[in-house]
């Protein structure tokens, strides 16, 4: 993705008078994750085996990329996508035969990605831009997934849910009461002990029970 955008870079490069030589490293990348399911497929052909009728697809848009040149205090952007929501700027990097309610399976194919992508925030990648090589970090922002995908992932349910948010307490019935005063009162890692309790049920509790717990 990073080669596709050579010239788009080096084009930034003089046009912010930054000297190429000078700009071998310090480049950083930031990347918008997206995912999300792709609905219903199930126009079948054949007589294969029998595979979950919803696809999900999982990619990423690099969103901009920005230089700190030697000897510079501030990092300067040398490109940005223009069109950063176009399906044309966004790289589907994994295609996935699976229901996106079904968290099991889905966290088992995106595993590898998980593993990749924290491998990369604490490395570098060298690349060729220009004809010099030059090193690259990457920074991560999972800003492309919806509610839905979120809610599942985090164990609130997606659909129907008496909450209006994923990190708010506040159910439907008070925010038609109340649309002003709603603050952040729960963290992603909190969402993810309720998921666990919820998905392992360690009381053997109903659904009701569950819920209020």
């Amino acid at each position: 993705a990073l080669k596709d955008l050579e010239e788009d870079i080096m084009e930034g490069l003089r046009e912010r008078g930054l000297e190429d030589s000078a700009c071998t490293s310090g480049f950083s990348v930031m990347i918008k994750e997206s995912c999300d399911g792709m609905g219903d497929i199930s126009e079948k052909h054949g007589g294969g085996p029998p595979i979950p009728e919803k696809a999900v697809r999982f990619s990423i848009t690099i969103m901009s990329v920005s230089v700190q040149a030697d000897g510079e205090e501030e990092a300067v952007t040398v490109f940005r996508e223009p069109k950063p929501n176009s399906e044309l700027s966004c790289k589907p990097l994994c295609l996935m035969l699976v229901d996106e309610s079904d968290h099991e399976t889905l966290t088992a194919v995106l595993g590898p990605v998980v593993a990749e992508r924290n491998a990369m925030k604490q490395s570098r990648l060298l690349l060729s831009l220009g004809g010099l090589p030059r090193s690259f970090r990457f920074h991560f922002r999972g800003t492309g997934y919806d509610e839905k995908m979120v809610r599942e992932m985090e164990g609130l349910e997606a659909s129907s849910s008496t909450y209006i948010c994923t990190l708010c307490d506040s159910t439907r019935a008070e925010a038609s009461r109340n649309m002003v005063l709603h603050s952040v009162t729960r963290s992603h890692d909190e969402n993810l002990e309720r998921y666990e309790l919820w998905r392992t049920n360690p009381f053997s509790e109903s659904a009701e029970d569950l819920r209020d717990r």
